[in-house]
């Protein structure tokens, strides 16, 4: 066991005989807002006192301490006994107490469909490789030897960059270079939880070098170097690259096995503020419900980045249904996932000669057919055929499994679909086929040649298997099909609306390819590429859409180096489009179900156009204060986050007030008015018309409907009334309000929970 590790765990042992003698102690972050100390030993110093103050002594709450906000903002994290968490709750200064809860990591093509090769070609774009625009990536690490961060044609590193290329496991200075410019990581939050990284009994490395393969992903989708001839064992070839190929990375290794400590995340955000990051990516978020803004670390991070002029782009989350989307926060922009013109087809070849479509990203070669058994009808000993059908562990007879191919049913949405290969393969079975109706869209890897098949299929295999006194069947190598369409459509695992802090303000935000996307990989992280070592690989999630958001945002403030946060976000939001390549409203997975913003935000990003949005609806610090004090925030809390004595308007500006780029209103009783400003950014003098898409049983009005700009950089303000006559019955109605010039057009969507007309 290598020093540092063995230091660690002497440490953990240490905690835990301070703090685990009282068995109910936990892991609290002390949140505290603003400061005004003149350095990080000032903070921690303070920080030290005030433990002591429920500890008894300096020396027990040096020990309890784990982590200390210190640059960005003023907090620390600590293992504390409820009671001990209640008393620091009441000091002076403390904006909030709240126990460290986990985040969960959200689990080439994409470009070329998003249109982003265009931006050079038509509009002379060229991003410059000695571009200074850094996007810091909080995730599980980087394999820093990939291809896609070869730093060849980069400039020195940007003089602004004040971060580190910190030492650790397999990760030495060389490791970082122009293109990874910083590299950081995490663990104590996460041993204080889940017990040392040792007892996971899985690889790890203990510095910034990935062994998950999802930061990796992630890094190389933002900002990742040109590759040519990449592919997945010969799937989804072509050329990788990210979305801002010449964008510096910064490195914040947070996430360990999936898992993110929440006090690690926020000591990666307070890190990366304060070393010059200009754009922030987190793929990943707390599993639903999400907590209030100033309980939640991401919210609590991004805030502060959002204070110091740093966009934050976050996942929405990848659980399915209505109200579970996370990172729901204004000042965050917020990203759903859907798909590209693209899928992976992996049919299969019955005895009687037809052929079944079936999805997964199988690179084995069946070179017979084979036997088809249905999971049900090869039960275990003793196990009903009901259970038997989900093929999971001890659940299915050897010998009647062996050389076949085993048909297999889904019990719960979050049922480990590649395991099933492998029990299936223990018992000696030579394929499978996995009915799936819900994720049959999503390209699964498994460890014998699989498929997965939707509810159609699945009725002409059943009445097969039934007629057929011997039915056999062949599976396909998978067949990369471009131009598919209709495209995209919101992934079915796709976090949805609406927000349940705040409902006025419409989350997600946006919607981008999340949907089997190729990326750089690490090598040793074999389990989701069904035990391959491979360099480069296919996964889905909001996880993969983020960072293509991120990317996008990176290219903006490139060309726009002087836009503030909430500017690059509104060009992003009203440029978006919610059409598919069909021209039809884009739909949801797996069954083109009927689609609302609380799927899709703004609609699908259009990089090209988000460039040069025409309009922008701009908010600051100011506007997100009174949005606070219009959700209840007290002059002692807005003291507290900003540093500064603040009151709030009596009465506060409502919060379907904030000049966001989409408006809601949650509680509509009767007619109301709501107020935005935009500001322009073109050339020329112009005038925009207001067009309204209304919502069902609202009249709207749009006054003035036109708005006549002379010069860039000017600002006109305008009211939107809503007259309801119909109430909507407990659920929103959309519409939208778009802007146009001809040229431009500047749509936002309008969100009306009406209670009454």
């Amino acid at each position: 066991m290598r020093l540092a590790q063995v230091l660690t765990l002497l440490l953990f042992i240490r905690l835990t005989l301070v703090h685990g003698a009282s068995s109910n102690a936990k892991h609290y972050i002390v949140y505290m807002g603003e400061h005004s100390h003149p350095n990080s030993e000032s903070v921690i110093s303070a920080n030290h006192e005030m433990l002591a103050s429920v500890t008894g002594s300096l020396e027990v709450a040096k020990e309890a301490a784990l982590h200390h906000y210190s640059k960005s903002f003023r907090g620390f994290s600590a293992m504390l006994t409820p009671e001990q968490a209640k008393r620091v709750a009441e000091s002076d200064g403390v904006v909030s107490v709240f126990e460290s809860r986990t985040s969960k990591i959200h689990t080439t093509r994409t470009w070329n469909f998003l249109g982003i090769d265009s931006i050079q070609q038509y509009k002379q774009l060229q991003m410059d490789s000695s571009s200074n625009v850094i996007v810091g990536v909080i995730d599980s690490g980087i394999w820093p030897e990939s291809e896609s961060f070869s730093d060849q044609g980069f400039g020195p590193v940007p003089d602004k960059f004040k971060g580190e290329c910190v030492t650790g496991e397999q990760f030495a200075l060389s490791n970082c270079n122009r293109k990874i410019i910083g590299a950081r990581y995490y663990f104590k939050g996460f041993e204080a939880e889940y017990g040392s990284l040792e007892s996971q009994g899985g690889t790890f490395f203990r510095s910034a070098r990935d062994s998950d393969g999802h930061g990796t992903h992630t890094a190389s989708t933002v900002a990742g170097s040109v590759v040519a001839n990449v592919s997945l064992l010969g799937m989804a070839g072509g050329t990788a690259r990210g979305g801002a190929p010449s964008a510096r990375l910064a490195i914040y290794k947070a996430c360990w096995f999936g898992l993110c400590s929440d006090a690690d995340v926020l000591l990666a955000m307070d890190d990366a503020i304060s070393d010059g990051a200009d754009i922030l990516s987190l793929s990943l978020g707390p599993d639903p419900p999400q907590s209030i803004y100033f309980e939640d670390a991401i919210s609590i991070g991004s805030f502060h980045a959002f204070q110091k002029g740093i966009l934050v782009s976050c996942s929405a989350g990848n659980s399915f249904f209505p109200g579970t989307a996370s990172n729901v926060a204004p000042w965050i922009l917020t990203v759903a996932a859907s798909s590209v013109d693209r899928i992976f087809k992996s049919n299969i070849y019955l005895g009687n000669s037809r052929i079944l479509k079936g999805f997964s990203l199988n690179p084995l070669k069946m070179e017979t057919s084979y036997g088809l058994i249905a999971g049900s009808a090869a039960a275990a000993k003793g196990v009903p055929p009901s259970n038997a059908s989900f093929c999971k562990n001890n659940t299915l007879d050897a010998t009647l499994i062996k050389g076949k191919i085993v048909v297999c049913t889904i019990e719960t949405l979050t049922d480990n679909r590649r395991e099933k290969s492998i029990f299936i393969r223990q018992g000696g079975g030579v394929g499978m086929i996995l009915i799936d109706p819900l994720a049959k869209d999503i390209g699964f890897q498994f460890v014998v040649p699989g498929t997965v098949i939707g509810q159609e299929e699945a009725v002409l295999l059943q009445k097969y298997m039934e007629t057929e006194k011997n039915p056999v069947a062949k599976i396909y190598p998978t067949i990369t099909v471009l131009n598919t369409k209709p495209a995209p459509a919101v992934a079915g695992f796709s976090s949805m609306g609406p927000n349940i802090v705040t409902p006025e303000i419409i989350k997600p935000d946006i919607t981008g390819p999340g949907l089997n996307i190729l990326a750089a990989w690490s090598p040793v992280a074999i389990e989701a590429s069904a035990e391959r070592s491979v360099n480069y690989n296919i996964v889905s999630g909001t996880s993969m859409s983020c960072p293509h958001i991120s990317a996008v945002a990176a290219i903006i403030k490139s060309i726009k180096p002087s836009w503030s946060p909430a500017a690059i976000k509104s060009a992003i939001m009203t440029t978006a489009t919610a059409l598919d390549n069909t021209k039809h409203l884009i739909g949801r997975q797996p069954f083109g179900n009927e689609t609302t913003p609380f799927d899709y935000g703004s609609g699908h990003i259009n990089p090209t156009a988000a460039l040069e949005p025409g309009l922008i609806y701009d908010l600051d610090s100011t506007d997100i204060i009174n949005f606070l004090c219009s959700i209840g925030a007290s002059p002692a809390q807005l003291k507290n986050l900003t540093g500064q004595l603040t009151y709030c308007q009596n009465p506060p500006i409502p919060s379907y007030n904030l000049n966001y780029p989409s408006i809601g209103v949650s509680n509509m009783n009767g007619s109301l008015s709501v107020y935005r400003t935009v500001t322009y950014y073109g050339k020329d003098p112009t005038v925009y018309y207001a067009y309204v898409d209304h919502p069902v049983g609202v009249k709207v009005k749009v006054t003035p409907s036109k708005l006549c700009f002379t010069k860039t950089g000017e600002k006109m303000s305008f009211k939107v009334d809503f007259i309801p006559y119909m109430n909507s019955s407990g659920s929103f109605v959309f519409g939208a309000l778009t802007w146009s010039n001809g040229i431009h057009k500047v749509r936002s969507p309008i969100g009306l929970n009406v209670l009454s007309v």
